[in-house]
């Protein structure tokens, strides 16, 4: 039973890495192997429309035909039990490593036929991490749950079930005297990184744990 997380952050050891981490904890508490991969140690490019996955006969049909750092990493999810991303909303969305490795991902499996059908015959559970500066009332203002919607939906779609987990109003810096972030209290800040962010590293390891006992129990 295998449970991998995508990193789609640019720092290891900061919000969205944590949760992943905590949410791989979780899986391995019942007996899941883990791996967590970070999109920014790996150099790839998002898809160059080819369509070698889509040609009638074609040896790369169904399968990314691009061979770089990402090639071996969408392997290894065709392969995993359950799959979770993680990724710091930049500008209303996920990082660009993300969106250039999620292209990648789905692209290979959607059918250009009348039922939009996907390839990908083995469904696994999938969860989507997201981590943000803005707050919930920010956060919808935003109309970021649309986004998260659509991004549910097609990994649904792809993988058979898909959820969410929204971690907002997040702790940016050690330091906020260092940066200019007078839009922010540091002090609110800081609360909310010790009171709150424990709470949603607990959602995050009941993910991991959720997923593994669905592994195990099929």
């Amino acid at each position: 039973m295998k449970v991998i997380a995508i990193n789609g952050s640019p720092r290891k050891n900061w919000n969205t890495s944590t949760l992943l981490e905590h949410a791989l904890k979780g899986g391995e508490s019942r007996g899941a192997e883990t791996e967590l991969i970070h999109l920014y140690d790996l150099d790839f490019k998002g898809c160059i429309s080819c369509f070698a996955c889509k040609r009638i006969g074609g040896k790369s049909y169904g399968v990314c035909a691009m061979k770089d750092e990402l090639t071996p990493v969408l392997k290894k999810i065709e392969e995993a039990d359950a799959v979770i991303f993680g990724s710091p909303i930049y500008l209303g969305d996920v990082t660009g490593e993300m969106r250039s490795f999620l292209e990648r991902l789905v692209f290979q499996y959607l059918v250009y036929d009348k039922d939009y059908s996907i390839l990908l015959q083995k469904k696994i559970p999938a969860a989507f991490i997201y981590t943000m500066n803005a707050n919930e009332q920010q956060m919808e203002l935003m109309g970021y749950e649309s986004i998260f919607n659509t991004m549910e939906m097609v990994l649904s779609r792809i993988f058979g079930s898909a959820e969410s987990l929204c971690v907002t109003d997040t702790y940016q810096f050690d330091d906020y005297s260092k940066y200019v972030s007078t839009a922010f209290n540091a002090e609110e800040k800081a609360r909310r990184r010790e009171e709150e962010f424990p709470k949603d590293c607990a959602k995050a390891f009941e993910i991991g744990e959720r997923f593994a006992e669905k592994v195990s129990d099929n």
